[in-house]
């Protein structure tokens, strides 16, 4: 594989990150299946995580264009 076609450490790391913030987007959207009647702070802390997550991932894709 020639150094134009190996990943840089900027794609590794995002690839790396992005494995987690699946890892945590599976998790949250477990907890809102499973948790029956959740309160309204319980709602609130899921859709921030989750809208973290997302956040970060379009971090993420800014830095993919520089």
């Amino acid at each position: 594989m020639s150094s134009e076609e190996q990943p840089d450490d900027g794609h590794i790391l995002r690839h790396d990150i992005r494995n987690q913030l699946s890892n945590i987007i599976l998790a949250v959207e477990q907890l809102r299946f499973e948790v029956e009647d959740p309160t309204d702070d319980c709602k609130f802390y899921m859709d921030a995580i989750s809208t973290s997550c997302k956040n970060i991932n379009s971090i993420l894709d800014g830095l993919k264009k520089h």
